[in-house]
């Protein structure tokens, strides 16, 4: 069976490569493109199953791609011999199959029929060895820590830093902040809250130039340990945070420490669902990736009646999206806002009407956390004695031990 190709080529060498696809056994060109514009809207008809891109394709990026695969299209890249700077490009973007525009019919067959079968080691027989893109040779991932909670402020950031700080003095650690309601990482640590950030990470992502070094440039150090990676500055910044980026970002992340903490927004109402254009920025797309990506999940809600009211159905809610099985964690227990024994209290109510179990408690000290703002620092700078960083720090005790570990994770239902 001939399966159609639509091509966006800018070489010189197009008309040659085009020639050999049309003289291969298994494929023919239904469409030659002008510009990547022309190439999704062929994608968008229908016209083909493969797309051929060049490196030097204007506004390539890791989205348009994202775009192509959704209307089906399998898509290769194509570079001029010799381009290693182009085939580094494409297989940053994510591409498995880059093909040399000098090669024969029959090794564009090969290579394109090991595109459908995701085949990698056929590949590599008629492309560049990726061994020569001075990739590590052994990378441990690291183990990525989602720390989300319903709306109501109760303490989502508060939470991931501060475990961020804990985890940070046994292992190599990065913080991500992702709340694209409000984030709050650079302020409570004292940075300039114009840092680029997750917002120039995802840009990188998305033209295929984020790599190790990128990302640690990006990332500063804030302490011996801990890089950060702070939040867009205005909430209307969202768009520049897509899905695609934000996985590709997180992919990277885990090679570049042994922890990653994100912190999360709120919302996890999925966009599409809301909307005919399936393919336009989701407003939720930065949180809901960082839970499908995560391994192990902290679920934030705040110790009184409407905290724990909305913290029982935002675990209902997640029953929805593919997340890890989430952690309780029940912040600024006092016994002003439930009565006395707070705890057994909590855990009675938590425990009938929603069935959980092997919470966390973190104790209410709002004087530390104010002290800790002022001065730009985790409580285990500020306060390492309080009761709040004890109870914080031993959250970190299962993480700080043991090897990532298969993820159990809820599929969309």
């Amino acid at each position: 069976m001939t399966r159609s190709v639509i091509a966006a080529l800018n070489g010189a060498w197009e008309s040659e490569l085009v020639a050999a696809v049309e003289a291969t056994a298994g494929y023919t060109v239904a469409r030659r493109c002008a510009d990547l514009p022309d190439l999704l809207a062929a994608a968008a008809a229908g016209y083909g199953q493969v797309g051929l891109v060049s490196a030097d394709l204007r506004a390539l990026d890791r989205p348009a791609l994202h775009e192509l695969a959704s209307h089906g299209v399998e898509v290769a890249g194509v570079v001029a011999p010799g381009d290693d700077m182009g085939e580094r490009r494409l297989r940053q973007l994510g591409l498995t199959v880059v093909l040399r525009a000098d090669l024969a019919s029959h090794e564009i067959d090969d290579a394109l029929d090991s595109l459908a079968s995701r085949a990698s080691s056929v590949v590599d027989e008629v492309l560049i060895p990726t061994a020569d893109l001075d990739e590590p040779e052994t990378i441990v991932a690291a183990k990525v820590i989602a720390v989300w909670g319903p709306t109501g402020a109760p303490g989502r950031s508060t939470v991931a830093l501060n475990l961020a700080a804990e985890l940070a003095r046994s292992a190599t650690t990065l913080l991500v902040d992702c709340d694209t309601y409000g984030s709050s990482v650079a302020q409570s640590l004292g940075l300039l809250d114009e840092a680029p950030g997750v917002a120039a990470a995802a840009r990188a992502a998305d033209q295929g130039t984020l790599d190790l070094a990128a990302l640690a440039r990006i990332a500063p150090e804030v302490v011996p340990g801990l890089r950060v990676l702070t939040g867009i500055p205005r909430a209307e910044r969202w768009t520049e945070l897509r899905a695609p980026s934000v996985a590709h970002l997180l992919t990277v992340a885990r090679q570049l420490s042994r922890f990653v903490v994100i912190d999360c927004g709120f919302a996890i109402e999925d966009d599409e669902e809301l909307s005919y254009d399936t393919l336009a920025p989701r407003r939720n797309a930065a949180t809901l990736t960082a839970l499908e990506s995560a391994d192990d999940l902290l679920v934030v809600g705040a110790a009184d009646p409407i905290g724990l009211q909305r913290l029982v159905r935002a675990v209902q809610d997640l029953a929805a999206v593919p997340s890890p099985t989430p952690r309780i964690v029940v912040n600024r227990v006092r016994a002003s806002a439930v009565g006395s024994r707070p705890e057994r209290r909590i855990a009675d109510a938590l425990g009938r009407f929603a069935g959980m179990e092997d919470i966390t408690y973190l104790p209410w000290d709002q004087v530390s956390l104010d002290g800790a703002m002022f001065a730009g620092k985790s409580l285990a700078e500020f306060a390492p004695q309080s009761d709040l960083r004890r109870a914080i720090a031993s959250l970190t005790t299962s993480y700080a031990v043991s090897a990532p570990e298969q993820r159990r994770r809820r599929s969309r239902r």
